[in-house]
């Protein structure tokens, strides 16, 4: 999920109106997974979350959570379904600071019920191709948005990360990413991408890295899980070790 307008929200739950400020290709692709409010209300479940991701949810939440110390500044660039927001906004501390976006208000909405308790949590209606952090995050996460955008939306997304990531930051993707030969997931993901997420088969067929501009400025670390099916992709800036 992805943004717009840069307006902070506030806490205080309030109307949106579930189509303000969405790009053209969420309301052909995705309406029924992140705009219409009757499926979102349904899916933002972790019951689902784990189900849809193959029981691997806690494995991949754990390898982003565990990342994050108190104090640290974490910019998340857009909502995720299920408990993971919230985990991410607890381990920053009352200390740190968490930043999450999203373009869609109906995913701002639910985000703002899930971290209205917590101070550290800011949430603002923008889009992650152009939001610039109020100050240099520690750790700048996108987890499982990549494939939800079409290319160009990748690259914009993909710089903006990383052209605001610190000397000692971190930017970490989790993401889908092309099954071996022998996973039968793939044969069902296959089907899934055909009909229901169309710039998905990009990330089985190109690097994250390719969508960087400068990626050679950067130090990738991949590593896959659930016999390829899921990729962790940690960058780091060469002048930082």
């Amino acid at each position: 999920m992805k943004a717009s307008t840069e307006d902070q929200v506030p806490f205080a739950a309030s109307h949106v109106e579930p189509e303000q400020d969405v790009p053209a290709y969420m309301l052909d692709v995705y309406d029924w997974a992140y705009v219409n409010p009757k499926w979102v209300r349904w899916l933002d479940h972790s019951l689902i979350v784990r189900i849809l991701l193959f029981f691997n949810d806690q494995r991949m939440k754990r390898m982003y959570v565990q990342r994050i110390r108190p104090g640290m500044k974490v910019w998340q660039v857009a909502h995720v379904y299920g408990d993971l927001v919230r985990l991410a906004a607890i381990a920053c501390g009352s200390e740190g600071a968490y930043y999450l976006t999203d373009i869609t208000p109906i995913q701002i909405e639910h985000a703002t019920r899930k971290l209205h308790d917590l101070p550290q949590a800011h949430i603002q209606h923008v889009d992650a191709a152009t939001f610039q952090t109020p100050q240099p995050c520690d750790l700048i996460c996108s987890f499982f948005l990549l494939h939800e955008v079409p290319d160009n939306w990748k690259h914009k997304i993909v710089n903006n990360m990383l052209s605001q990531m610190p000397e000692h930051g971190e930017a970490l993707f989790v993401d889908y990413h092309r099954p071996a030969a022998w996973q039968p997931v793939g044969y069902i993901l296959r089907l899934v991408n055909r009909f229901l997420e169309p710039f998905s088969n990009a990330l089985w067929n190109r690097p994250i890295s390719y969508y960087a501009d400068h990626a050679d400025d950067f130090i990738w670390e991949k590593r896959t899980i659930f016999g390829g099916v899921y990729q962790i992709v940690s960058v780091r800036r060469k002048t930082a070790r």
